[in-house]
C-alpha cells in the first residue's frame, strides 16, 4: 500500500490526472458539435470512457490506501460525488443527466492546489459579499423609491412603480 500511496501522491500522477481532466473536458465539449460527432464520434466516445475509467481507478486506489480517511477530506468527497453522478445509469434518453459529465472538469479545482486556495478564499469571503449585496440592495431600493416619487408621473413605463424603477435602475 505504501507504493500505491507514493504513486497517488506523486507530482507526476497529479499532472497525469490534470491532463486527463482537461482532455475529457475538451472531448465533452466536442460532443456538442454535430460535425465533430459525425467525424470523430467513436473516438470521442472511447476517450470519454477511458477518462471515466481512469477517474474510477484513481478513486478506487485512494479508497484502498486511505480507507475511511478518504472521506475526511472534502475534496475527495467532491471527486467521489462528481464521478459517482457521471457513473449513474440514467439511460440513453436522459441527455440532461449525461450532460452532467462536464462536471468532471470541476475536478480541476480539487487537484490544482492554487485553484483550491482560490475556492477556499471565496468561501471565506461569502459573509462579506452578503453584506455588500445587502448594502447594494438598500441603495437600489432608496433610489427606486426616489425615482418612483420624482419621475413616476412623467415616465410611468420606467418609474411607475417601485418594481419598474428597480428594473430601470438595474439596466
Amino acid at each position: 500500500m505504501q507504493k500505491l500511496e507514493s504513486i497517488i501522491e506523486s507530482d507526476t500522477f497529479q499532472r497525469f490526472i490534470i491532463t486527463v481532466i482537461v482532455i475529457n473536458a475538451i472531448t465533452i465539449g466536442l460532443e456538442t458539435s454535430r460535425a465533430a460527432m459525425e467525424s470523430f464520434g467513436g473516438v470521442l466516445f472511447v476517450l470519454d470512457r477511458a477518462a471515466l475509467a481512469i477517474f474510477v481507478a484513481e478513486i478506487v486506489a485512494k479508497l484502498a490506501v486511505y480507507r475511511l480517511r478518504f472521506f475526511r477530506e472534502g475534496w475527495n468527497v467532491f471527486d467521489f460525488l462528481i464521478v459517482g453522478i457521471t457513473l449513474a445509469p440514467f439511460g440513453e434518453g436522459a441527455s440532461v443527466f449525461r450532460a452532467l459529465r462536464i462536471l468532471r472538469a470541476l475536478r480541476l479545482v480539487s487537484v490544482v492546489p492554487s485553484m483550491r486556495k482560490v475556492v477556499n478564499a471565496l468561501l471565506k469571503a461569502i459573509p462579506g459579499m452578503i453584506s455588500v449585496l445587502a448594502l447594494l440592495l438598500l441603495v437600489f431600493y432608496v433610489a427606486a423609491v426616489m425615482g418612483t416619487k420624482l419621475f413616476g408621473g412623467a415616465f410611468p413605463e420606467w418609474f411607475g412603480s417601485v418594481g419598474a424603477s428597480f428594473y430601470t435602475l438595474f439596466q
